[in-house]
This record gives structure tokens, C-alpha cells and sequence, in this order.
């Protein structure tokens, strides 16, 4: 079975936020990996409040 959307961002934020505990990591490279880190996260909001919606839908119907 492959994994959803959702899964894959939610991965995708897990890895960036072991990159972000490297002590190693420089500035540049921590804010970058932030940035990429919260674009997962929002993208996977998104499709949260996307099936939040249907869910809805369906019960009204």
C-alpha cells in the first residue's frame, strides 16, 4: 500500500528535524532546513483541513 500524501510530509518534517539537531549544522543550513521543515508541516495541514472538509460534506449528505 503506498503511503498518503500526508505520511510523506510528515516524514519528510521527521528527517529535517534530525538534520536541525545536528550540532554540526551551520546557520545557513539550519534556517533552510527550517524553512523546508515548516513547509511540510503546513503542506500536511493542508491536507488535514482538506479531509476535515469531505468528512463534513459526507455527514451533511
Amino acid at each position: 500500500m503506498a503511503k498518503s500524501d500526508f505520511e510523506t510530509k510528515l516524514e519528510g518534517a521527521k528527517k529535517i528535524l534530525e538534520i536541525l539537531m545536528n550540532p554540526e549544522i551551520t546557520l545557513s543550513e539550519s534556517v533552510k532546513a527550517y524553512e523546508k521543515g515548516m513547509k511540510e508541516l503546513s503542506d500536511a495541514q493542508k491536507i488535514l483541513e482538506d479531509a476535515q472538509v469531505k468528512i463534513n460534506e459526507i455527514k451533511v449528505s
